[in-house]
């Protein structure tokens, strides 16, 4: 009898996987989007998920923004009614009851979104890093863990189907364990390619952004570091900074190296806003070979032997595929959020490197975790 409650259980989990995945695959998902709130119009991020409000993938219930120039600016842009508009999040969320809240403001004001939607049982996912510093992170989860909802943070190199797929190659052990990892993340810097001056304004601000390149693209590399070892913590951080621009940056830093150090690799993560072009690209170098995750579709390899290798890398497969379909599987229980690169396990290990490289740039010394 067990046995048999058991096979049914699986087969209703399975049914419902498959279910899901044709629902997207064939757009009928959009018929039911997810309802969220928006929180925040002043990171640029914010383009991406009007874009696809008015394609109908995702409904857009509410925008909490007290700027009345953003909410005008992005309400002509999108065709955006102004009944959508609300100068405060708690208001809003508890009117309209979301599914979720998306945060596309300053790192630095992640925890107030968390701080409004966490007793209302409403789960939030923000744009990365999940917050300005370790303090902030830390009572993000504490709030998390005691109104038991999800925090997720949203990576544009989560949905890069070339990283999956250099994933799945080293986790198959196909060329042993990994030696040494590199990470590239950055481009000609935020004012050079022409960012808003409402996301400047935070981005380059050591309090709101927590800091300057080392934030903002160090912490890529943090997290798919974090998700190649497993959710595991560097035994140690080393950094340093540097201030190639200081007319243009002068309260931040604008480049960073970190090197993360594990029992049996490393890590070198390379954050800058001074590159003649913009880069994120990744490369494992295993015990016979090494994968090049070029951008987000290419990959080169190399084996011990000599065999050198290109492909293009396969589309992901939904529900892993789009920040929005990911967050719709976790809400409707498809999918954990745990043990991710948007989970809130990984991103508390992202903010404890983030902190220990601030803190080895300070002090000149490795910052043993």
């Amino acid at each position: 009898m067990e046995n048999k409650k058991n096979h049914f259980t699986c087969m209703r989990k399975m049914i419902t996987l498959l279910l899901f995945a044709f629902m997207v695959h064939n757009n009928t998902f959009a018929q039911h989007p997810i309802r969220v709130v928006i929180a925040g119009l002043n990171h640029d991020h914010v383009h991406g998920i009007l874009n696809q409000y008015n394609k109908g993938f995702v409904d857009i219930v509410g925008i909490a923004e007290p700027s009345k120039l953003l909410q005008q600016k992005f309400g002509k842009l999108y065709h955006l009614p102004d009944s959508l508009f609300y100068p405060d999040l708690k208001k809003i969320v508890k009117e309209k009851r979301p599914d979720a809240v998306l945060g596309y403001n300053a790192a630095g004001k992640h925890l107030d979104i968390v701080r409004v939607c966490a007793p209302l049982g409403i789960s939030v996912m923000v744009e990365k890093p999940l917050a300005a510093n370790l303090s902030q992170a830390r009572q993000i989860e504490a709030l998390a863990n005691k109104f038991h909802i999800k925090v997720l943070t949203n990576y544009e190199t989560t949905w890069y189907p070339s990283y999956q797929d250099v994933y799945n190659t080293v986790t198959s052990d196909s060329i042993g364990s990994i030696k040494k990892m590199v990470v590239h993340d950055g481009h000609q810097g935020p004012k050079e390619i022409g960012c808003s001056k409402e996301f400047l304004s935070w981005l380059t601000d050591p309090v709101l952004n927590g800091a300057g390149a080392l934030n903002d693209f160090g912490c890529y590399g943090a997290d798919l570091m974090t998700w190649f070892m497993h959710g595991r913590k560097p035994i140690a951080v080393t950094a340093i900074i540097r201030h190639y621009k200081p007319k243009e940056y002068p309260k931040v830093d604008d480049d960073a190296t970190i090197i993360l150090e594990y029992p049996n690799s490393t890590g070198q993560i390379e954050a800058s806003w001074n590159w003649p072009f913009s880069i994120k690209d990744l490369e494992i170098f295993g015990e016979t070979g090494y994968l090049h995750a070029l951008d987000g579709r290419n990959i080169v390899s190399r084996m011990r032997e000599n065999i050198k290798g290109a492909k293009v890398a396969d589309a992901l497969s939904a529900p892993v595929n789009d920040p929005i379909n990911y967050l719709t599987a976790v809400f409707n229980h498809i999918i954990p959020g745990t043990n991710d690169q948007s989970s809130l396990q990984y991103n508390m290990v992202v903010m404890e490197i983030l902190d220990a490289a601030k803190r080895s740039t300070v002090t000149g010394r490795r910052i043993v975790l």
